[in-house]
């Protein structure tokens, strides 16, 4: 890695937060500028990963890849690796201010700029709990105060010092999403400016499309309900293909495939490429997520018509809070209300 100072440093542990990692560069027109890949474990992600690191050399970024993950030595390695280069970087650009690892690395720079891209609707949250000076914990977990919590305290309250403004140092959130002014930190809309110039408009298939959710594995939809609504769904838009999230599981996928009568497609790409590309259906429905904020951009200059589709409370699992409820509520509001989107309900 070189020794200048005026490197800026982004991480991605994620397809989608590299793909909004270029969007910025596009946006902003960095000088030096080195992507640091810290994949996670699931291949899908891992493949979707490749596939954007390229996209990310073509573009005239330098792209490491550094195992950080798995067993005891694995990581302390790889951060003792990222030390200098984190004290060195004038910027960082980061992409999940939840991820624990993250903000090890945000605990390890030095005083440099940082700059936070989406990495899905997590952004909204975050805003918001910085606005309020909380500690940052995701939408659909509970505010555990554990024996691992108390131990990462001090880790996690420099991580939320560094996501602050101060002297010598700027803060700024590339997002799509409507978030909560901050004082001091800059907003930057995300345009999807990129994609649409390396991509011309895809061919439309006259079909719908439905896009699937992981909201099952992480614990806040019943599984069986969940597979009954969507059969249901595909029904009644004449729905042929479903487009799986990268964290769905296989199980899963294959019940979906059989009781709804669906093609499963398990995207090589972040949705937004993967539509930007083509073909894609003439209606896109999706489940509230990233993408009811970020297609209506991706294909602005087509007739693509993007749904939003309520989750109704009964889909709930019962670890599910009054907090998460109310965070996928507002995903689908701000997006009919921001985007103009239709809203399907249950």
């Amino acid at each position: 890695m070189t020794d200048a100072r005026s490197e800026t440093l982004a991480f991605a542990e994620s397809p989608v937060q590299l793909l909004n990692t270029l969007e910025w560069a596009h946006t902003s027109g960095p000088g030096a500028f080195t992507v640091i890949i810290l994949p996670p474990h699931d291949p899908t992600s891992r493949g979707q990963l490749r596939r954007m690191a390229q996209l990310a050399r073509d573009s005239g970024c330098r792209v490491l890849w550094r195992e950080a993950r798995g067993g005891a030595v694995t990581p302390s390695r790889a951060l003792a690796a990222l030390a200098g280069p984190l004290r060195r970087a004038r910027r960082l650009v980061i992409g999940d201010p939840f991820s624990h690892y993250l903000q090890l690395l945000l605990s390890m720079a030095g005083r440099c700029d940082i700059v936070v891209v989406d990495d899905g609707t997590a952004t909204m949250e975050f805003t918001a709990q910085l606005s309020r000076g909380e500690r940052l914990v995701r939408w659909h977990r509970p505010r555990s105060r554990g024996p691992r919590s108390v131990l990462f305290a001090p880790v996690a309250r420099r991580a939320v010092r560094r996501l602050s403004p101060a002297a010598g140092r700027t803060v700024e959130v590339f997002t799509v999403m409507p978030v909560k002014p901050v004082p001091g930190i800059t907003v930057t809309a995300n345009t999807f400016a990129w994609s649409r110039s390396h991509f011309p408009p895809p061919r439309l298939t006259g079909r719908s499309d439905l896009v699937g959710t992981s909201l099952v594995e992480t614990g806040v939809l019943h599984e069986e309900r969940y597979i009954t609504e969507v059969a249901a769904l595909a029904r009644e838009h004449h729905i042929t293909r479903y487009f799986a999230h990268r964290k769905e599981g296989g199980d899963k996928l294959r019940r979906l495939a059989t009781a709804a009568g669906l093609e499963i497609v398990r995207p090589d790409l972040p949705l937004e490429l993967v539509a930007r590309r083509g073909p894609i259906g003439s209606k896109i429905i999706s489940f509230p997520s990233t993408v009811v904020h970020t297609l209506p951009h991706v294909l602005a200059d087509t007739e693509v018509e993007v749904v939003v589709r309520d989750v109704a409370k009964t889909w709930f699992t019962d670890r599910v809070t009054d907090r998460a409820s109310g965070f996928l509520a507002e995903v689908t509001n701000t997006a009919r209300g921001a985007r103009g989107l239709q809203t399907g309900s249950q």
